[in-house]
């Protein structure tokens, strides 16, 4: 299934159902990059890959009412709920664009391009971030957060591993396919944004804790995030029972008193167009 196929579906569908859970484990791990992102009251900033909005938000907040922030992603679904939330939290400098980011071109030039796990998805990244830069002024920022490598990420393999006796594998990817951690590593990303163009690249690694709270709660999370929710789209009832019933088992010694925390490991990359 092609990414805009995905999201325009069941996936941008699962993620509006679920917003405002997958923000509460989500928006620790994009604070380090919007710190990194340096926002400035009056910048106009895109969103790349914006999803409901919540990183869309928090740059309105940062530029105020002087500056201006554009969220652009292929969901409608998705944008619709950022529309809504936007309105809701009565930004009138914020405006959302349903597009292929690496082929949208902007009116204006952007001071800071960011992102939030958006930027993974590219068919050719290359010709996408060059695309993006275009969309920079002189000078112009560029900060994001990825995921590195998924065997880092036990907030991924806890749940899969547990899964994995009940159903079928996922089919194998090429390590550099669209998809989650095609960003996994870093000599990669280095490369494809200086071919793009972009100087001053910097990819810092960051383990963050990952809440997902109680342990219901961080069940629900692990069977509608990552390959685990994947696997759970085409099984039967009762496999889905028993698939649920093994992800609570697996994550059940996880749990702290502050719910069930596991580790996340990301890159934080900024990277600047040439003044």
């Amino acid at each position: 299934m092609d990414q805009e196929t995905f999201w325009n579906g069941e996936g941008g569908e699962r993620w509006v159902r679920e917003q405002a859970r997958l923000d509460r484990a989500l928006d620790p791990l994009g604070r380090e990059a919007l710190a990194a992102a340096r926002v400035a009251p009056g910048e106009r900033v895109l969103d790349v890959g914006c999803g409901c909005g919540s990183t869309t938000l928090a740059l309105a907040h940062a530029v105020g009412t002087a500056g201006e922030v554009v969220g652009v992603d292929l969901s409608a679904p998705m944008l619709d709920q950022a529309r809504g939330r936007a309105a809701a939290a009565g930004f009138g400098h914020v405006t959302f664009v349903r597009a292929d980011a690496g082929e949208y071109r902007a009116a204006r030039p952007f001071d800071l391009l960011f992102s939030r796990f958006g930027v993974m998805f590219f068919e050719d990244p290359k010709l996408a971030f060059a695309n993006l830069l275009a969309a920079l002024r002189p000078g112009g920022r560029l900060a994001f957060v990825c995921w590195r490598a998924m065997a880092e990420n036990p907030w991924m393999t806890v749940p899969l591993a547990a899964v994995l006796p009940l159903v079928p594998p996922p089919e194998p990817t090429p390590p550099d396919a669209p998809g989650p951690f095609a960003f996994a590593d870093r000599a990669r990303v280095a490369s494809i944004l200086t071919a793009a163009g972009f100087a001053h690249v910097d990819i810092t690694s960051r383990d963050v804790p990952l809440a997902t709270g109680p342990l219901d709660e961080a069940l629900e999370y692990a069977m509608i995030t990552g390959p685990t929710a994947r696997l759970a789209q085409n099984v039967d009832a009762k496999t889905r029972e028993k698939m649920h019933a093994a992800v609570r088992e697996a994550l059940r010694p996880l749990e702290t008193k502050d719910g069930v925390v596991l580790a996340a490991a990301q890159w934080i990359v900024t990277a600047q167009r040439p003044a």
